[in-house]
């Protein structure tokens, strides 16, 4: 990619890898207008990406803008849970599938919407999955959405390569925990967007601290956070450390993510306001 790349393929005469990857960006549906598409990645599962993404989308949602959730974990998909919307709530139409919304109006797309039966296994190949990816980009009339989150599965596999690969990511915000393990598995996500010429936004560490209710002390439950070690080595920025809270989940499992009540999010917010104006994709 050329130094001074600008990520506008149309006006530049470069042959590089950005190109190519431009060239396989599917369309998305006539219907849709999305202006930013963020993916929420990490290498490992169970570091809350899926509570990431939700609180994204929210806080956005507060903040005056419209937003969607794709989400891409096709085999284990949990956004539907988290915001009370229940299988077969997606209609269709001449312009396609139409995502449901939850209350307070957030357009989402995920398998789980499409089954008769949430508890029942997907038990498909990778390239059933990816193209399912896909569809949910082409074939989903996603109407006028300023930020679209991507709730990615872990790992580095067919569905992060679909989605680098198809959709026009402006960039991917890493998810964490504190485990040496885990910010040894996030280093491989970060070096995955970058050999696909995807920006890192920045980095977000869950299951930072708990803070004791009675006396406000935080408990490093898994122990010391070596988050900006991670980040510098990479040039990337912590945009948040989230604490253990049992507030949060239990409004995940109730389907109310919604009325959640937490600043933790609010630079990674700022940041996403930030990004420049994109041509419509």
């Amino acid at each position: 990619m050329a130094e001074e790349c600008n990520h506008q393929c149309s006006t530049c005469s470069v042959n590089c890898s950005s190109r190519e990857r431009e060239s396989l960006t599917e369309k998305q549906n006539d219907a849709s207008d999305v202006k930013h598409v963020i993916g929420i990645v990490s290498g490992k599962g169970g570091v809350g990406k899926s509570l990431v993404t939700s609180m994204l989308a929210v806080l956005m949602q507060r903040r005056g803008y419209r937003t969607a959730i794709l989400d891409a974990d096709i085999t284990g998909p949990s956004i539907p849970k988290s915001f009370g919307i229940g299988t077969g709530s997606v209609n269709g139409s001449e312009l396609g599938m139409i995502p449901p919304r939850t209350k307070t109006g957030i357009e989402v797309m995920s398998l789980n919407l499409l089954i008769d039966d949430e508890a029942k296994p997907v038990v498909w190949r990778g390239p059933i999955i990816a193209g399912t990816v896909k569809q949910f980009w082409t074939d989903v009339a996603w109407n006028d959405v300023d930020y679209m989150f991507v709730d990615m599965p872990p790992g580095t596999g067919d569905v992060p390569l679909t989605v680098f690969q198809s959709l026009p990511v402006d960039g991917i915000i890493v998810v964490s925990s504190p485990q040496e393990l885990v910010s040894l598995i996030v280093e491989k996500a970060v070096n995955m967007a970058s050999l696909m010429n995807i920006p890192v936004l920045g980095l977000i560490e869950n299951y930072s601290y708990f803070k004791c209710p009675n006396c406000n002390t935080e408990h490093k439950i898994f122990g010391e956070s070596n988050i900006e070690k991670l980040a510098e080595a990479h040039h990337l920025k912590v945009l948040a450390k989230i604490p253990i809270d049992p507030a949060l989940a239990k409004l995940c499992d109730k389907g109310i993510i919604e009325l959640m009540d937490c600043n933790a999010l609010d630079a990674a917010a700022d940041l996403l306001e930030k990004l420049p104006a994109s041509e419509k994709k």
